[in-house]
């Protein structure tokens, strides 16, 4: 096999000379072990390439005379068995090979770095990072009201804030991307735990101009003809509203699906469709929303992981926001 000259700058056409690896030679998990040990040191660095895309630009990062940078590429190429960056225009892109081990890195950076700040705030409860993930319409007074209520007490924690659907949240908080998550209804996997924070009643939104917009009460089985606006597949109040209405008789005929509840009321607004929603403190203009009958409404439920041990800042928050329960 060629020799690669790691004297000198990078070259592709010599990193294409590398032996490929050959897919049929057995796998020897004790290599494979020893391979990423010694790859290991260099992955920083192949990370920050792949955002920066210039081998110069990373070498002045890292503090590193630039040929250093590109030995450390060649010798990097030479132990997996594949080219890692190619040359692109007047800097250069990863390889399939590349982009795999800059994921594995990604991966294994960001654990680190959670373990590393969840280290310095076993010190210091009081200043640690909580990240929330909860839905778009509690983003309306019940995490800002929880979270002014805490920084009174705690003003040196902070916080990270993801809002998605509940499919979405339960994802976040199972990879520990969320520490904590508000949504509804509660969570049944097992790996989670919760408790119940808000039970919200649950109205038919309709336009003002609406057949049924002077009663006082409507059942479910009356909407049966209407074209629904709603949320998609994946948030916890597209499911309620489905068993609702399959408990009535009928599958609703989604005209409109979206992501936030705020777009739903003016779809509904527009006389596009009626909607099953929480009620909001503060109407809207052109809307009116009616009780059910039978009455209808969603817990909302504090949740986080049930066997991981949360940080200082976490448990914090979590004990508080779990004594506000109404």
């Amino acid at each position: 096999m060629p020799r690669v000259n790691l004297s000198t700058p990078l070259d592709v056409k010599e990193l294409q000379l590398i032996r490929p690896i050959r897919h049929h030679e057995p796998i020897d998990t004790q290599a494979h072990e020893s391979l990423a040990a010694s790859i290991a040191p260099r992955l920083a660095m192949l990370r920050s390439l792949a955002l920066e895309g210039n081998v110069t630009r990373v070498a002045a990062a890292l503090g590193v005379p630039q040929p250093t940078v590109s030995r450390w590429l060649a010798a990097l190429a030479t132990e997996v068995g594949a080219p890692v960056v190619v040359k692109d225009g007047r800097g250069v892109r990863l390889t399939r090979a590349g982009q795999l081990l800059v994921d594995a890195a990604s991966s294994a950076m960001g654990a680190f770095e959670a373990g590393t700040r969840q280290v310095i705030e076993e010190v210091d409860p009081d200043s640690g990072r909580v990240v929330l993930g909860f839905l778009h319409m509690l983003g309306r007074s019940l995490i800002p009201e929880l979270l002014r209520a805490f920084r009174f007490r705690h003003p040196r924690v902070r916080f990270g804030l993801i809002q998605a659907s509940r499919a979405d949240v339960i994802a976040r908080l199972q990879s520990g991307e969320v520490d904590l998550a508000f949504f509804g209804p509660p969570p049944d996997e097992p790996d989670l735990a919760w408790t119940p924070l808000q039970r919200q009643e649950l109205r038919v939104v309709l336009p003002d101009t609406h057949r049924l917009a002077g009663r006082a009460k409507v059942r479910i089985a009356e909407l049966a003809r209407e074209d629904f606006v709603g949320l998609e597949h994946g948030f916890g109040l597209r499911q309620i509203t489905d068993d609702m209405c399959a408990e009535a008789g009928f599958t609703p005929r989604m005209a409109f699906e979206g992501q936030e509840s705020d777009t739903v009321r003016g779809l509904v607004a527009a006389g596009l469709g009626v909607a099953i929603l929480p009620e909001v403190e503060v109407p809207t203009p052109g809307l009116v929303e009616i009780s059910l009958s039978p009455r209808a409404s969603r817990l909302v439920a504090l949740v986080w992981p049930a066997h991981d041990q949360l940080t200082p800042a976490v448990r914090a928050f979590r004990d508080f926001a779990s004594a506000q329960e109404a």
